[in-house]
C-alpha cells in the first residue's frame, strides 16, 4: 500500500512540476520552433533549391557555347626514299570556337515551359510537407495536453477512491457495512490505479512523440485555442480544398510538365539551325617556317530523316506519361474533397461531443452529490456511489478526449484547406520564400557555389 501511495505522490509531483517549473509553452511558440529547425522541411527546401537549377539548365540552350583548343609538341621526322633528308619541327596550333544555337526544334521552350511547371510543382509540394509537420507537431502538442490532463484525472481519481475505500474499511470495522461492500471499494481502487499507471504510459509515449516531431522534450503546454478563420460549412471546406490544397496543386503543375516533356522529344524530329564561328592558327618551326591563319562562319543545319523509330517510341511513351498525371491529377481533387469532408465532419462530432460531455458532467456532479447523502442515511450502496463516481471521472475524461479531437479535427481543416503552413497560421517566423533562390540562379551565367548565408535554409 505504501508503494501504491508513493507512486501516486510521484506522478501527481511530475505534473505539478510540469505546470510550475517553467512558463508556459504556447502551440504557436512550438511551431515556430519546428518550422524553423524540422530536419525533414529543410531538406525539402534543399531539394526544391535543387530542382530550381532545372531552369537555368534549360535556358542555357539559348546561350552560346565557347571553346579553345589547341596544341603543341616537338617531332622528328626522316625519309630515305629518293631524296634522303632529316628535319625536326615543332608544330602549334591554337583554335577558338563560337556556337549559337537558333532553332532546336521548339525543345528549348518546351524544355523551360517543363522546368518552371516542376519547380511550381516542388513547390507545392515544399507546402505539402511544411503541412505535414506542422500538423504532426501539433498533434504531438495536443496528445501531450490531453494526456496530462487525463493522468490529473485519473491521480485525482485514485486519491478520491482511496479515501473512499479507507472510509469504508472504518465502517466495516464498527459494524455499518459488510465485507462486500469493502471489496467493492477495493476493487474499484485497484481499477483506478490501472487507469493511473495506463495514463502515465500513455502520457510518456506520447512525450516520445512530441520530442520526435518537435526536436526537444515539452515544458508546461497549455490549452490552445482553436485556429481562427475556419469555414462556415461543407460547401466552403471542399470549394477551398479543391483551389487552394497543395496536393492538388502540385498535380496539376506534374500534369503540365508532363505536356511540356511531349513537345521536348517532338523537337528532336523537327530541323536544327546554328551559327558557328572559328579562327584557328598554326605554326610549325622548321628549316623553313610556315603558319597558317583560318577564318570561317558556318551556318549549320540538320535535318532528321528516320531516327530508327526511338524517338517516336519516346513521344508516344510521353503522351501516356502525361494521360498518367492528368488522371493522377483528378484523384488528387477526389483526395483533397475526402479529407476535407472527413476533417469537418469529424469536428463537427467532436463539437457534438464536447458539448454532449459537458452535460454529462454536470448531470453525474448532481447525481453523485445526491447518492452520496442518500448514502449516508442507507438508501443507497457504497456500489451505487462507487458507480456515480466511475460515471463522473469517465464523462470527465471523455470530455478531455473530446476537447482534444475538436482542436485536432480543426488544424486538420486548416491543412485540407492548404492553411496549415507558418504563413496560413501567422506564425512569428521568417517565412521561407521559395523565389529567392530560384529569381538568384534563372539567369546566371557562371559559378558553382552555393551560399547558404543568404537565407536560403
Amino acid at each position: 500500500m505504501k508503494k501504491v501511495s508513493c507512486r501516486l505522490i510521484g506522478a501527481a509531483c511530475m505534473l505539478a512540476a510540469a505546470s510550475t517549473s517553467v512558463a508556459a509553452e504556447t502551440l504557436e511558440e512550438v511551431l515556430a520552433s519546428t518550422y524553423s529547425s524540422n530536419p525533414t522541411l529543410l531538406a525539402r527546401r534543399a531539394r526544391l533549391r535543387s530542382t530550381d537549377e532545372g531552369v537555368p539548365q534549360a535556358l542555357s540552350n539559348w546561350r552560346p557555347t565557347v571553346s579553345l583548343t589547341g596544341s603543341a609538341g616537338r617531332g622528328s621526322y626522316d625519309n630515305n626514299t629518293l631524296t634522303k633528308y632529316s628535319m625536326a619541327r615543332s608544330p602549334r596550333t591554337e583554335a577558338l570556337t563560337v556556337t549559337q544555337p537558333l532553332f532546336r526544334g521548339g525543345r528549348t521552350l518546351a524544355a523551360t515551359a517543363q522546368a518552371e511547371n516542376t519547380v511550381l510543382s516542388e513547390r507545392a509540394q515544399l507546402a505539402v510537407t511544411e503541412q505535414t509537420i506542422l500538423l504532426a507537431a501539433t498533434t504531438a502538442y495536443l496528445n501531450v495536453v490531453r494526456d496530462e490532463a487525463v493522468l490529473r484525472l485519473s491521480v485525482n481519481n485514485e486519491q478520491v477512491l482511496r479515501r473512499q475505500f479507507e472510509a469504508t474499511e472504518e465502517r466495516f470495522k464498527v459494524g455499518e457495512l459488510t465485507r462486500t461492500d469493502v471489496s467493492q471499494a477495493e476493487a474499484r481502487l485497484a481499477k483506478a490505479t490501472a487507469d493511473r499507471v495506463a495514463a502515465e504510459g500513455n502520457l510518456q509515449s506520447s512525450r516520445a512523440n512530441y520530442v520526435n516531431n518537435v526536436g526537444r522534450p515539452p515544458e508546461a503546454l497549455v490549452t490552445p485555442a482553436a485556429p481562427p478563420a475556419l469555414p462556415a460549412n461543407l460547401g466552403d471546406v471542399t470549394s477551398l480544398a479543391l483551389a487552394a490544397n497543395p496536393s492538388v496543386v502540385s498535380a496539376d503543375y506534374t500534369h503540365a510538365a508532363a505536356k511540356d516533356n511531349i513537345d521536348q522529344i517532338w523537337g528532336e524530329l523537327l530541323p536544327t539551325v546554328s551559327v558557328s564561328a572559328d579562327i584557328s592558327r598554326g605554326l610549325q618551326t622548321a628549316t623553313m617556317d610556315s603558319s597558317y591563319t583560318n577564318r570561317e562562319v558556318l551556318l549549320n543545319v540538320s535535318v532528321p530523316l528516320y531516327e530508327s523509330g526511338s524517338v517516336y517510341s519516346r513521344v508516344r511513351a510521353s503522351k501516356h506519361t502525361a494521360g498518367q498525371r492528368r488522371i493522377e491529377a483528378d484523384q488528387a481533387r477526389r483526395d483533397a474533397i475526402e479529407t476535407g469532408t472527413k476533417a469537418w465532419e469529424t469536428l463537427q462530432a467532436a463539437r457534438a461531443q464536447a458539448n454532449s460531455y459537458q452535460s454529462q458532467i454536470k448531470a453525474s456532479e448532481l447525481a453523485l452529490a445526491g447518492v452520496r447523502e442518500e448514502s449516508k442515511v442507507g438508501s443507497r450502496t457504497i456500489l451505487d456511489v462507487l458507480n456515480a463516481e466511475q460515471e463522473l471521472f469517465d464523462a470527465r475524461v471523455n470530455l478531455v478526449k473530446a476537447q482534444r479531437d475538436v482542436l485536432a479535427a480543426a488544424y486538420q481543416v486548416k491543412s485540407a484547406l492548404g492553411q496549415m503552413t507558418a504563413q496560413g497560421l501567422n506564425l512569428p517566423v521568417e517565412v521561407y520564400d521559395p523565389t529567392k533562390h530560384y529569381d538568384d540562379v534563372r539567369g546566371q551565367w557562371f559559378g558553382n557555389g552555393i551560399d547558404n548565408d543568404k537565407g536560403y535554409e
